[in-house]
């Protein structure tokens, strides 16, 4: 079957690639990104290469997600042109590295708005469309770091992270009854395929940050030395997006609430398992088991 995809976040890594592969599959795939004309003109012209050597309908989107105005033109366009939305990805995301202490405030509130609330413009604008054609599909791509062993240098990314993660969790029991799925897919740490950390962003106060080198001299470098020491040598970010495209080839009601992929294995896997456990544990105790899953064709 195919379907109207929108992807955030997709001129790059986990994004681009997802949008490649369920292009592959037969899907009408709209790659949101920012600045299409200018910063990321090249990648709107290899979406369009792509879809013209392949026969496939890759589209490229102007899409801001720390821009409501941006966000509400995209999602116009997609229902204009297509008329819905049957899958929506949340992708974009930022990471920065350094010493918790040596970030303003400022810089937190940056990141959580482009990890976190540009899910809630992009729900905000695409949800009433789908709710009243009674179904669909809502992909969070998330992070191992939520659960998982975490190391020092990356908390504002990872405080941002487990706030995305936790509203998809409370997305998922209140979309439930309109018949839309919800898949929190965790990522690990990949080094391969993805920008992550080439582009992060870095603490502006370069004091304090100076100060902590005295104490961790290296740390950003050691951890990625070590992290890419840990991951196998296949371990690419194409099995993230490959996994995203299975989990929309499945039928509707069989989609998997939460799959981790994680060739690190720093344990978040393990402590999800309990977590969910505990929630649909809770959720049938309180009289809302149905929230746990959709029900085709009982809209």
């Amino acid at each position: 079957m195919s379907n109207t995809v929108l992807i955030t976040g997709a001129s790059s890594g986990f994004g681009g690639l997802t949008a490649r592969v369920l292009a592959d599959a037969g899907h009408t795939v709209y790659a949101g990104m920012r600045q299409t004309a200018t910063r990321n003109a090249a990648q709107v012209q290899a979406a369009s290469h792509y879809s013209k050597e392949h026969g496939v309908d890759l589209r490229s989107v102007e899409l801001d997600v720390t821009s409501q105005e941006s966000v509400d033109r995209a999602i116009g366009q997609v229902l204009a042109e297509r008329g819905g939305i049957d899958v929506l990805i949340h992708n974009a995301g930022h990471m920065v590295t350094g010493p918790a202490e040596a970030f303003t405030p400022e810089q937190l509130a940056e990141l959580y708005d482009v990890n976190v609330l540009s899910t809630q413009r992009v729900n905000r604008a695409a949800l009433p469309h789908m709710r009243q054609v009674g179904q669909g599909l809502v992909i969070w791509v998330s992070s191992t770091s939520v659960k998982g062993g975490t190391p020092p240098y990356l908390a504002p990314y990872f405080a941002a992270k487990a706030a995305m993660d936790s509203l998809a969790v409370s997305y998922a029991a209140e979309l439930a009854r309109w018949n839309i799925e919800t898949s929190i897919v965790v990522p690990g740490a990949f080094t391969s395929g993805t920008n992550h950390f080439a582009h992060s962003g870095r603490p502006t106060d370069t004091g304090v940050e100076a100060e902590y080198e005295t104490k961790y001299p290296g740390l950003v470098d050691q951890v990625g030395e070590k992290l890419a020491a840990l991951t196998p040598k296949d371990a690419d970010a194409s099995l993230v997006s490959d996994e995203i495209a299975r989990i929309v080839a499945l039928p509707a009601g069989q989609r998997p609430y939460r799959v981790t992929i994680d060739p690190v294995n720093d344990g978040s896997e393990q402590v999800s398992t309990v977590a969910d456990h505990v929630r649909a544990e809770f959720l049938a105790r309180v009289g809302l088991a149905d929230l746990l899953t959709v029900h085709p064709g009982q809209g």
